[in-house]
């Protein structure tokens, strides 16, 4: 009887062990780890075969080697006698100047446009409406060839140039303004500009950690700009104006001197800038909706007026609404950036493919794509992340 009672129990702990959710869990865990491990050493394997097949050298000592292009806008320091991993370095700088410029713009627009829909004037509201209707349902590809062949192409010649206020030209062929260069001394500004932003964060937090404790809200705006505007001026005074500018001049055929911004970039900037606004917009616009009603009445009670309860009251709650969905688009826009090829812009993709097509090192050239915009994208991620828990709301 003891053995019968043995022989019967031990089925049961091996069903109740597959039926303990933990134990199910792990055990689902190793076999989808050891077949994705499978899958990748397959999927190895028959790249190295198949690039053997070919005569295809693998690895990444192509980098060292003589480029032997020229690239039309360059960021930094690059000849055609440099390596195909400056090459792609510029491509990389290009592609964060892209980025970087088109989150600020698409921010701001957007969040004036996301404002402007909830406007009280018709007019406003029903431009603003318009607006993200039209781009919001345009792939982004069409907004930029609008904005390279329908706005910048037809722009007249440097001959013919659009003179602009501070000696800046707008032509067919981008924008030419005064180039800047600064004297030595110029490093002193910027230690006081430096100076100017870490005093204004302390300002801020002491006046925060006040109003926590005792509920008194002191203003800052004119301190804090005093500190990160005048500041600066006036070391920049004190230092003799260390800088002189270049200005650009109009030729018979064309416009020397100065710094241009060429069309490609600002084809694929404003088209990037303005279609992302549109998604941001309705963000920022179903970001101040979740605020409850009932906080703009207590805040008209307290007798602060739209505008004030706008900034003081309802954005800072908004906020914690806006900002996940708001992380996705800046993604999508540092994404969206491999679209310059379609213009010409010489950011990592377009760059990577003539690498591509000169060496045939296809692989490695994908993997260095994908582990730049990878890279970008979790930078991007952690820091709106950590933007969002500082914004997180927090019980007292």
């Amino acid at each position: 009887m003891t053995a019968d009672t043995h022989s019967l129990s031990a089925p049961h702990e091996r069903v109740s062990l597959m039926r303990d959710p933990r134990t199910r869990s792990l055990i689902i865990q190793i076999v989808m780890i050891i077949a994705i491990l499978a899958f990748a050493s397959w999927l190895v394997n028959n790249t190295m075969r198949n690039l053997a097949q070919a005569n295809i050298a693998s690895g990444f000592g192509f980098l060292s080697s003589r480029a032997g292009f020229d690239i039309g806008q360059v960021p930094i320091d690059y000849t055609s006698n440099a390596s195909y991993g400056r090459a792609l370095l510029v491509g990389i700088t290009n592609t964060l100047i892209v980025a970087g410029s088109g989150i600020a713009l698409a921010t701001i627009v957007g969040f004036i446009i996301g404002v402007g829909r909830l406007s009280r004037n018709y007019l406003v509201r029903g431009l603003s409406t318009i607006y993200v209707e039209i781009f919001r349902n345009i792939p982004p590809l069409l907004v930029i060839l609008f904005w390279y062949f329908g706005v910048l192409a037809v722009l007249p010649g440097p001959r013919e140039a659009y003179e602009l206020p501070f000696s800046s030209f707008l032509s067919n062929r981008g924008l030419q303004t005064p180039a800047a260069h600064f004297d030595p001394l110029a490093v002193l500004t910027l230690i006081a500009f430096a100076v100017g932003v870490a005093a204004s964060i302390v300002l801020a937090r002491v006046n925060r950690a006040r109003q926590m404790a005792t509920g008194e809200r002191r203003p800052v705006l004119w301190p804090i700009l005093g500190l990160i505007i005048a500041l600066p001026l006036a070391v920049f005074a004190l230092s003799g104006f260390p800088v002189t500018f270049q200005i650009p001049e109009a030729t018979r055929f064309n416009l020397v001197g100065g710094w241009q911004v060429k069309p490609e970039f600002l084809a694929l900037f404003l088209a990037l800038s303005f279609y992302t606004a549109s998604f941001i917009a309705e963000i920022v616009r179903a970001g101040i909706l979740s605020v409850s009603a009932g906080q703009t009445e207590a805040s008209y009670a307290l007798g602060l007026k739209r505008g004030q309860a706008l900034r003081l009251v309802i954005v800072p709650q908004a906020f914690r609404v806006i900002i996940p969905p708001l992380t996705s688009q800046y993604l999508n826009l540092t994404k969206n950036s491999s679209l310059g090829l379609a213009v010409g812009y010489p950011e990592l993709v377009a760059i990577g493919s003539t690498v591509l097509n000169q060496t045939g090192q296809s692989v490695e050239v994908v993997a260095i794509w994908m582990v730049v915009y990878l890279g970008l994208s979790v930078a991007v991620a952690g820091f709106m992340n950590w933007f969002n828990a500082r914004m997180a709301l927090v019980e007292r």
